[in-house]
């Protein structure tokens, strides 16, 4: 995976790292060579990621993490498998910012690692560039279980399991 990483706020150090980890482990589970793809990743700030937000969602706040997919890619029934990249064509699979005040408190309040949290926010994020997505019920319950998965497999516990 080629991640094209800007870091404006130098409290992410190391996610360029961690980011290859949690995108080469999506693709890697859902069938796709992780060398065939590349992501733009911005690791910002709350104030950067709320501006973001309020241009492109409408909601002027914060927000953990923001994903724009290069390709619609979206399943057309609830529940079913997204269409998949069209290789070798299809490479960039999108942008994602990732905040890090926001990462941090949510990391704090569940009692996790920010570490283990980043790399559920990466995966969640490389997820949405694939087509992912948990607007709908059936399309949740998907996304989820494959959060869950991926995340298992890099030791990492089910970040929606209360304890």
């Amino acid at each position: 995976m080629t991640i094209d990483c800007i870091i404006e706020d130098t409290r992410w150090d190391g996610i360029d790292a961690l980011a290859t980890r949690a995108s080469d482990a999506a693709l890697v589970h859902l069938g796709y060579n992780p060398d065939a793809f590349e992501i733009s990743l911005l690791a910002c700030d709350d104030a950067r990621i709320a501006v973001l937000n309020a241009d492109f969602r409408d909601k002027e706040t914060a927000t953990n993490v923001l994903s724009w997919p290069s390709d619609e890619r979206g399943a057309e029934v609830d529940g079913d498998t997204p269409d998949a990249p069209d290789l070798p064509m299809d490479t960039e699979l999108g942008d994602i910012a990732i905040a890090f005040e926001t990462c941090t408190r949510e990391a704090q309040e569940a009692g996790k690692s920010m570490q283990d949290h980043t790399l559920h926010l990466l995966v969640h994020g490389t997820l949405h560039l694939l087509g992912y997505d948990h607007e709908r019920d059936k399309d949740a319950t998907l996304m989820e279980r494959l959060e869950v998965e991926i995340l298992g497999k890099l030791g990492v516990c089910d970040p929606y399991r209360e304890d």
